[in-house]
């Protein structure tokens, strides 16, 4: 992340976020900013809040308490000036089965405010970029759960957002899919200067390409770990463990490794 980034202020800010289901805190308290130019990943067990997070960002669950800007604008007062440089992909990847792969994400591209010869070469840069050529004119239905993945990512791509908000994007994708995602998502932070905020269990993926990793438990921020430290799993479960000693929970411990 380059000083100007860093200048610049975060393109995301959350304050005290909070939001219950029932009797469950699925997400406890939580501040979290996104600067431009750098990639801020969230890590933590299944169910530790991390989709509902985002989902709250993003504006599509209504937190609690708290409050969302983006781009320094309430999340609930944004309009289409604001959404037109965001990117997501959460939870299933977007996608109509009856259109083709190039048609899907030229409707995204619109759906963002790209004109039309835009988004049409936009799309094909896309599906170049995510080697989805070969299924470029087949319907979206037929494709493997990978590809999927793939078409989810150039969607959320394709209009050339200035924030990505991206949960588990590696669901699905082989080897080479994984490296193709990695080069990307480090090209548009750090040489593009888009904020990406990024969730996985994969750690040692994320400290390939984070520069900020926050460590997540039962809807709580309970610390965060160095990209370049060494034995980021034994450190990780170290926090999980200490949090689950120092906590009020009322559900079980998840179990050991």
């Amino acid at each position: 992340m380059t000083a100007a980034s860093k200048a610049s202020g975060p393109v995301v800010a959350a304050a005290g976020l909070v939001r219950s289901f029932g009797v469950d805190r699925a997400v406890d308290t939580v501040d979290l900013t996104v600067a431009a130019g750098e990639t801020h990943a969230l890590v933590g067990l299944n169910g530790a809040g991390k989709t509902t997070l985002m989902k709250m960002l993003l504006g599509m669950l209504r937190p609690d308490a708290g409050t969302v800007l983006l781009f320094g604008e309430p999340v609930g007062d944004a309009g289409p000036q604001v959404w037109s440089r965001v990117g997501h992909l959460l939870e299933t990847p977007f996608g109509y089965g009856e259109l083709t792969p190039t048609e899907n994400v030229i409707v995204a591209a619109r759906l963002h405010g790209v004109d039309v010869s835009s988004a049409r070469r936009q799309a094909g840069e896309m599906i170049g970029e995510l080697t989805l050529d070969r299924w470029a004119d087949r319907r979206s239905r037929v494709l493997s759960l990978g590809n999927r993945q793939r078409l989810g990512l150039a969607c959320a791509l394709v209009h050339r957002p200035r924030v990505l908000i991206l949960d588990e994007p590696t669901n699905g994708l082989d080897p080479m899919g994984v490296l193709e995602l990695r080069r990307m998502l480090l090209s548009r932070s750090h040489g593009d200067g888009v904020g990406v905020l990024v969730s996985s269990h994969h750690l040692d993926e994320v400290a390939r390409i984070a520069d900020r990793i926050t460590v997540m438990h039962r809807g709580r921020v309970i610390g965060n770990l160095d990209p370049g430290g060494v034995d980021l799993e034994h450190r990780f479960f170290e926090m999980v463990y200490s949090a689950e000693r120092e906590g009020p929970w009322t559900q079980p411990s998840p179990p050991r490794p």
